[in-house]
């Protein structure tokens, strides 16, 4: 039985560079609760991402601070609890998020955890590809984004919905 609920579309926001956070012309995906996480959350998001080849996984929350990711593409998977998060920098959107929701943050997308419940946890992933660094924005580290985010690869699959997924589709370069 999967534990991915059927039929559901990412929602899709392109946040513009603001001249600290870069962001990607790539959209920012968020699926709201595609996943079922009422028994083994975050084992449950793991092998839902492993078995769409997106590996080096960690369980945490997400940072208090804007940071994003200049040299590779991430997947947030909520497995407990809820937060408001700020997507896309400054300029972005302030999204809640909750146990069950997936966002796919292509290269350079700004984030920053803005609240969250005491309970909450996700589990993040990568593409294969390079190790992940945590960038903040700078001019000079903005500057040198700009350079490494054309050059990151456009993963395989999607991390929830495989290799037919929307964003096999709307990730375009």
């Amino acid at each position: 039985m999967s534990a991915v609920k059927a039929g559901i579309e990412p929602q899709t926001i392109v946040f513009e560079d603001d001249g600290l956070v870069p962001n990607n012309p790539m959209p920012f995906l968020v699926y709201k609760g595609v996943v079922d996480v009422r028994k083994n959350p975050e084992a449950t998001i793991e092998r839902l991402f492993g078995e769409n080849g997106w590996g080096a996984m960690w369980r945490n929350g997400v940072y208090d601070y804007t940071h994003y990711h200049a040299t590779v593409h991430e997947v947030l998977g909520v497995a407990r609890g809820s937060a408001r998060v700020q997507f896309g920098g400054e300029r972005g959107h302030a999204l809640e998020i909750a146990a069950g929701d997936v966002a796919i943050l292509p290269a350079g997308t700004g984030h920053q955890c803005l609240s969250a419940s005491d309970d909450f946890c996700v589990v993040g992933a990568y593409p294969p590809g390079p190790p992940m660094q945590i960038t903040r924005p700078t001019p000079e580290n903005h500057a040198k984004a700009l350079k490494t985010i054309p050059l990151v690869a456009v993963p395989a699959t999607d991390p929830v919905m495989g290799r037919d997924g929307p964003l096999v589709r709307l990730w375009k370069r």
